[in-house]
Parts: C-alpha cells; sequence; structure tokens
C-alpha cells in the first residue's frame, strides 16, 4: 500500500447517465458530477441506445471539466483515469473509453478498465468502512448478481440471473401497468397505496441449492394475470399488483442473499446497483440481516444508481495493483475480458 495520497479520475457512460467523478485513496469523494438522460428517454418509455451515445458525446466533457471544478484538482495532478468499458450498451460505453483514452494519453496518466458490476459492489467502499471479505449482492436494470468478495479486486460469483435482471422486470411490469420511466421507482410508488398480498405471483427458486435468480416467470405471470382480468372484465387494482409483484421480488432476492452469506459463514452482506434504491428491498433486508446476525451495508442513493465516483474507487484498487490498460482498450457490451465476473 502506498502512502502517498491516489488521486483517481472515473468516467462512467455505459447506459444513460454521462458521469465523472474524482475519488481519493479509493474512499474520499471530492466530486460526483452525475447528468441524468431520464427526461430524454422516458418519451420513449426506456433507453434509446442510439440517442444515448449522442448524448454522452455532447456531456462528457463538460462533465468531467466540472468534476476537476468541483475537486479543486487540476487534470495534472491526477494518478490515473478510470473508464467503465464493461458491460453496458456499446456506443455508450465506446464515448466514455475513447475519451478516457485521449485523456490519459494526453496527461501522460495510466488509464485503468474498470467492470460496471465490480464498480457498483465499490459504491460500499465510499459509504463505509467496508472491507472485504463480505457478500454482496448487486441489482440493478441489467444485472443481478450474488458475488463473494474475498479481497479488493477477487470475486467470486455466487448467483446470477438466467434470465431477465430484477430492473429489468420492474421495468417491463410498469410499461405493463401503463406506469411512468424509470419503472422502478413507480412501481416502488405505487406499491405503497397496495395491498402486497392481494395476489400470490409465482417466485422461481431453480433447482434445490441454487443461488441462481429468475425473474422470466414472474414478469409473464404479471401479464398474464392482467391479460386474464381484462378478459373476464374485472377492474384491475394496479397498486395491489405492484405491490404483490415487488413482494415477490424481494422476497426471493432477500431469501437468496441470506442463504449466500450462511453457507459462506459470512456476516456481512452488501447492497448495491440501482435497485438497493428500493426501501422495500432495503427494509427487507434489513430485517432479514437482524435476525440472521448478519451485518447489512448498503450505499447512499446516489452511490447506488450510475455513478463515477464507484468507478473511481473501483480504480483505485486496480491501480493499486499495477494493472493497468493500454490504449487498444475497447468496450465490451458483455462482461469483457477485464474481470472475474462472469
Amino acid at each position: 500500500m502506498t502512502t502517498k495520497d491516489v488521486l483517481i479520475l472515473g468516467i462512467e457512460t455505459s447506459c444513460d447517465e454521462t458521469a465523472a467523478a474524482i475519488v481519493k485513496n479509493g474512499r474520499q469523494v471530492l466530486s460526483n458530477q452525475i447528468f441524468s438522460q431520464i427526461d430524454i428517454h422516458k418519451v420513449y418509455g426506456g433507453v434509446v441506445p442510439e440517442i444515448a451515445s449522442r448524448s454522452h458525446i455532447e456531456k462528457v466533457s463538460g462533465v468531467v471539466r466540472q468534476a476537476l471544478i468541483e475537486a479543486n484538482v487540476t487534470a495534472e495532478k491526477l494518478d490515473a483515469v478510470a473508464v467503465t468499458n464493461a458491460p453496458g450498451l456499446v456506443g455508450a460505453l465506446l464515448v466514455g473509453v475513447s475519451f478516457a483514452k485521449a485523456l490519459a494519453y494526453a496527461l501522460n496518466k495510466p488509464l485503468v478498465a474498470v467492470n460496471h458490476i465490480e464498480a457498483h459492489i465499490c459504491g460500499n467502499y465510499i459509504s463505509s468502512n467496508l472491507a472485504p471479505p463480505f457478500v454482496c449482492l448487486v441489482v440493478s436494470g441489467g444485472h443481478t448478481h450474488l458475488v463473494y468478495v474475498e479481497d479488493y479486486g477477487v470475486y467470486t460469483v455466487l448467483g446470477k440471473t438466467r434470465d431477465d435482471a430484477a430492473g429489468e422486470a420492474f421495468d417491463k411490469v410498469a410499461r405493463a401497468l401503463g406506469l411512468g420511466y424509470p419503472g422502478g421507482v413507480e412501481i416502488e410508488k405505487l406499491a405503497k397505496s397496495g395491498n402486497p398480498h392481494a395476489v400470490n405471483f409465482p417466485r422461481a427458486s431453480l433447482e434445490e441449492g441454487s443461488l441462481d435468480f429468475s425473474f422470466s416467470g414472474i414478469k409473464s405471470a404479471v401479464l398474464n394475470y392482467l391479460n386474464s382480468t381484462a378478459m373476464s372484465g374485472l377492474e384491475v387494482n394496479k397498486a395491489n399488483i405492484a405491490a404483490s409483484f415487488q413482494y415477490a421480488v424481494v422476497g426471493v432476492l432477500v431469501k437468496k442473499a441470506v442463504d449466500a452469506c450462511i453457507r459462506n459463514n459470512c456476516t456481512v452482506l452488501a447492497l448495491a446497483g440501482g435497485v438497493a434504491c428500493n426501501n422495500a428491498l432495503r427494509n427487507a433486508i434489513e430485517k432479514a440481516c437482524g435476525e440472521n446476525g448478519i451485518q447489512y451495508i448498503v450505499p447512499k442513493p446516489v452511490f447506488c444508481t450510475d455513478n463515477a465516483a464507484m468507478v473511481a474507487s473501483n480504480g483505485y484498487y486496480t491501480y493499486l495493483k499495477g494493472e493497468f490498460a493500454n490504449l487498444l482498450l475497447n468496450a465490451h457490451p458483455n462482461m469483457g475480458n477485464y474481470s472475474e465476473l462472469n
């Protein structure tokens, strides 16, 4: 470990947030700039990849400049440039990767490739004193992973979704209910006025002992319920459907996360990803952890959704290992070649 303060610039453009942040020593956030495209994509009911890429091109330079200004740091004082290069929308990723490569080259600074899932896990480092080992449940619009974090940068995937991610299921059900975008936020809002026990939606456990997830079944069950109700001429109580759907999804996430801790003799469970902002999930995991003697860690909401502070934090621990990328670094829409996460 170095005793010198290390300043990492993180750049994040994997989906619909253009973000830049400067983090000191992997923990202290000096700046965290985020330009969200939610209003741009809301009219389409979801992210349009080409529009997202064009917006990143327009915004990335200014967002990085504002991050430097907010941190009161000149670019020359940076120790490295970290950028998300996998996974995500390929066009969006390419914008951030291209900008980061050009900046690192111009400054003659090391370039660090960051995996988006790893970065979400590292969001916990900037919200707490968390240190490995621990189990982390990563839940977002594109990913649902249970990961055992043995050490910084050393991961074992215990389980992952076999089809839809939890956040993806939220978005699709929200669309079916005629709610706005982003769907997860709208489902949670509507569920507050509904009965979570009104409809017994199925929960996929998969084969015995599996820590994998499957959410396509419950999504289909909601669609079938809506269709059959409409064909019967019955009134649809959207709040009850939202509450029952959320209750079922949260139940599966919590059970498997706690099981993962118990099986691995781990007393710390961390939560990460955009769906980690969901209060029903937060409360249910906190309750289950308390009942099982497990310490529960979750980032502040701003570090759960896509941001660059988590990218810079991840970049710091990679920087300490001397694992740098070169100017041939490319974007990988799937998991890429830079992580044990698969």
